[in-house]
């Protein structure tokens, strides 16, 4: 157990120090837009700082991380089995053991389960059909079409020829790329004098990607304007 917070308290200490004064490298020196100081001060500078941080972690598991036991009764027969002299602090492993596992938990999540999209960005076609008798706005900065998902907002783009029908109904055809995992992806279309109209994207938290565009699929929930959303999906970009 002691060698265990040893190295954890060590390592620990290394990762503090690598990654403080990288980050401070970095904050001095400013804005960066080819990222080349940022991988300077890690790769280069970063070291420097894990070796002290490494040796303060060490110091703290030998002043903080262990304590001394009192000394066993005189009249403690001589061939007892002879009490260790030190033994791991409670709060300084619940600490460390804290720590490391918070540690874990976030590199697992962002480098394994990662939040983006294990096949990158999908492209996510829309389209949305109008009502008969409803007309579309001749300007198409008046369509307004957003995709949430687990992180923000994506605003959808309109192509060249946006503006389409399908019989005496208009239809409006966008796209938008998808970033992230998740289930919770929501579609909100918002055009002049009509209250904007939302559906949710009945798709896997991590689609798989297709050859071309999946077939159209319908949106399950109807809209309370009569506007039929239906959506297909690509991989391709």
């Amino acid at each position: 157990m002691r060698f265990i917070l040893g190295f954890l308290s060590a390592l620990l200490g290394m990762l503090a120090g690598w990654s403080a004064l990288a980050a401070l490298v970095v904050m001095l020196a400013g804005p960066d837009r080819d990222g080349g100081i940022a991988m300077g001060a890690f790769f280069n500078i970063g070291p420097v700082g894990g070796v002290v941080g490494l040796v303060a972690g060490i110091w703290l598991f030998m002043r903080f991380g262990l304590i001394r036991n009192a000394a066993p009764p005189a009249a403690e027969a001589p061939d007892a089995a002879p009490h260790p002299k030190t033994r791991p602090s409670i709060p300084f492993a619940v600490t460390v053991l804290l720590i490391a596992a918070s540690l874990a938990w976030w590199g697992w999540y962002e480098f394994i389960r990662s939040p983006d999209l294990t096949h990158g960005f999908m492209t996510l076609e829309l389209q949305f059909r109008l009502p008969a008798g409803m007309t579309l706005p001749d300007n198409r900065e008046d369509v307004q079409i957003e995709v949430e998902e687990a992180r923000g907002y994506a605003t959808a783009m309109l192509p060249a020829n946006w503006r389409a029908h399908d019989g005496d109904r208009a239809a409006i055809i966008a796209t938008v790329s998808l970033m992230y995992k998740t289930r919770h992806r929501v579609v909100s279309l918002t055009l002049p004098g009509t209250p904007t109209q939302t559906w949710p994207i009945d798709l896997p938290s991590d689609p798989d990607p297709t050859p071309g565009f999946s077939p159209w699929r319908i949106a399950s929930e109807p809209s309370p304007a009569k506007i039929e959303m239906h959506f297909r999906l690509t991989a391709d970009r």
